[in-house]
């Protein structure tokens, strides 16, 4: 969902958009500044302080950005704000101009007001907060004490600037598919919009969070029917309904999904500036053209349908179907809502 664009921003962003999905290029760039961690997530193979890691220097940054042009960048983890340099990072992604439209994935533990007010200045224009229950449950998946409390002290504060620029993200597991609904009504509650992806194994190996038996996915099945209802009466939920159908399908195939497109409309920096094709293959290449012909050619992964796969590999029809829908301004569409919280 992009807002806070001027008209000639949106048909600048638009234009190059529909270039790049017709031309198969890079559509994102998701720079992992670090791998260390304030949580402990059920479903993530991260966690804890990487004491040795490498990491490149703000301005190596704008340096990947001027050569992958890409429309989106993600700052990304580990968790991103325990770069102490993490302002400047945003600065040096930012400094062409509106775009790339910038976006910080964070769980939230170490935002404040203060951070995001300097973060929004420096260029971040979306903030993606990931809530995974609705209530107490979310500190124990993230094995962080006071997470929920946190979040739910600080997100309706962020809110009442009145931005519209956040959003939070949660990826549907076996332990929480029943709660989307209350998830959604949590986000309309904040006074923010709520994405959802799904889980995949591919990271820890561990199947306790998927959908393996029929009646597992038949479950969930369900739960993404209601959630496309609840859709219907309120603008809180940024996902094409698409989506939640290709999810189910995904499980459905028991966490297969073809057709991966990393490396081609997506792909991965990590801290030290090398690339990977996404943050569950690590394969370390220095430049597009060596991954694309290592690996890309011989990708037959289909073993995750995250936020980044949902959006970015959708057909050009559908993308274009759709395109305009990014455009409208959240801060319009949040009144709307028919439902009661």
């Amino acid at each position: 969902m992009i807002n806070n664009l001027s008209l000639s921003d949106i048909i600048k962003f638009g234009g190059k958009g529909l270039y790049k999905l017709i031309k198969n290029d890079i559509l994102v760039v998701s720079f992992e500044v670090t791998l260390s961690c304030v949580c402990n997530c059920h479903h993530c193979d991260l966690g804890g302080p990487k004491l040795e890691e490498k990491q490149m220097k703000p301005e190596e940054y704008a340096k990947w950005v001027k050569t992958l042009k890409p429309l989106f960048v993600q700052i990304s983890g580990g968790e991103p704000l325990l770069r102490k340099d993490i302002i400047d990072i945003v600065k040096s992604v930012k400094q062409f101009g509106k775009l790339p439209y910038e976006i910080l994935v964070s769980n939230g533990a170490l935002l404040d007001e203060e951070k995001y007010l300097k973060l929004r200045k420096a260029g971040i224009d979306q903030f993606s907060i990931s809530l995974d229950f609705p209530d107490q449950r979310h500190d124990d998946f993230r094995r962080y004490p006071g997470l929920y409390k946190h979040l739910e002290e600080t997100v309706p504060k962020l809110a009442r600037y009145g931005f519209n620029d956040v959003i939070l993200n949660t990826a549907i597991t076996k332990a929480n598919f029943r709660e989307v609904i209350p998830l959604a009504k949590k986000a309309m509650e904040w006074g923010v919009l709520i994405s959802y992806s799904a889980y995949t194994p591919l990271r820890t190996g561990n199947r306790e969070y998927s959908f393996d038996s029929k009646e597992d996915v038949n479950a969930l099945r369900k739960a993404m029917k209601e959630l496309t209802q609840f859709k219907k009466q309120t603008n809180c939920i940024v996902n094409p309904k698409g989506v939640f159908t290709d999810i189910v399908k995904y499980y459905k195939q028991r966490t297969y999904m073809p057709n991966c497109k990393a490396g081609i409309r997506f792909v991965v920096v990590m801290p030290d500036g090398s690339l990977v094709p996404c943050s569950m293959r690590r394969q370390k290449f220095s430049n597009l053209k060596d991954l694309r012909e290592k690996f890309v050619k011989k990708n037959r992964c289909g073993g995750c349908y995250v936020s980044i796969r949902g959006m970015s590999e959708r057909p050009l029809s559908k993308q274009i179907q759709e395109f305009p829908k990014y455009f409208i301004k959240i801060g319009n569409l949040l009144p709307q809502s028919k439902i009661k919280v």
